[in-house]
């Protein structure tokens, strides 16, 4: 009689081991890898901030919320080598096209603050130069308003232009020049390049700054499509 209780006290104690161990193990085992775009997309936020929402003291630009049309075509210009950057090239080289469109989609549809509006450091007449660029142009010139094409908050405009406040005056007066030096290209008719071009240097580095300088309110997003035809034939919008 005294073996049997024995035995059987010993089976219970061999399950609740067995069980608990089971039960820690189970606990302990790490998960498995995350496969969410949020997850993929952490070679992205790495250089373009959280969830692609770079502030502007920095050099990279803020994806988060802009028009899915511009972020894809930008990432084919620099899969088809129209824009330089040798870590993009080098990360959408073997992407297929329905990938990027993904990708394109998925930073499109994040909803993010804006940072906080800078100090512009311009003085008075710089100032009223940058906004009589942005809000008016100068016609003469054959230079559209920035707000014609770009929306008139400058959040962008569908289906494939982007916003611009808010992003780095170094980044801004970088892409200005590039198109100047045509280091950097866009289907054609490349509006941006004859714009760039009609610019003169002083322009370039007063708009950027002015820019960078501004903010937007929350939940602020790309404007529809344009109500009336651009000011200049524009590549970005043939889709």
């Amino acid at each position: 009689m005294r073996d049997s209780i024995h035995q059987i006290l010993a089976a219970l104690l061999l399950f609740v081991g067995l069980h608990s161990a089971w039960g820690q193990t189970t606990e302990r085992a790490p998960a498995g890898p995350q496969n969410t775009m949020a997850q993929r997309m952490q070679a992205c936020v790495a250089c373009h901030g959280k969830e692609g929402r770079a502030t502007n003291q920095g050099y990279f630009p803020r994806i988060a919320g802009k028009p899915a049309g511009y972020l894809f075509n930008q990432l084919k210009n620099f899969q088809a080598g129209f824009r330089r950057y040798d870590a993009m090239n080098h990360l959408v080289q073997n992407l297929s096209d329905d990938y990027l469109r993904d990708i394109a989609n998925y930073f499109s549809a994040l909803d993010l603050p804006y940072p906080p509006a800078q100090v512009t450091k311009l003085t008075a007449d710089e100032q009223r130069t940058a906004q009589t660029l942005v809000l008016r142009g100068a016609p003469e010139r054959g230079i559209p308003a920035c707000v014609s094409c770009h929306g008139q908050q400058m959040a962008g405009m569908l289906p494939a232009m982007p916003g611009l406040l808010t992003l780095p005056a170094d980044y801004l007066s970088a892409q200005l020049g590039a198109w100047r030096a045509d280091q950097r290209q866009a289907r054609a008719p490349d509006c941006m390049a004859k714009v760039a071009k009609a610019l003169a240097p002083e322009e370039v580095s007063v708009v950027a700054k002015w820019l960078s300088a501004q903010t937007l309110p929350a939940g602020t997003r790309p404007a529809a499509g344009p109500a009336q035809p651009l000011p200049m034939p524009c590549g970005s919008f043939l889709q």
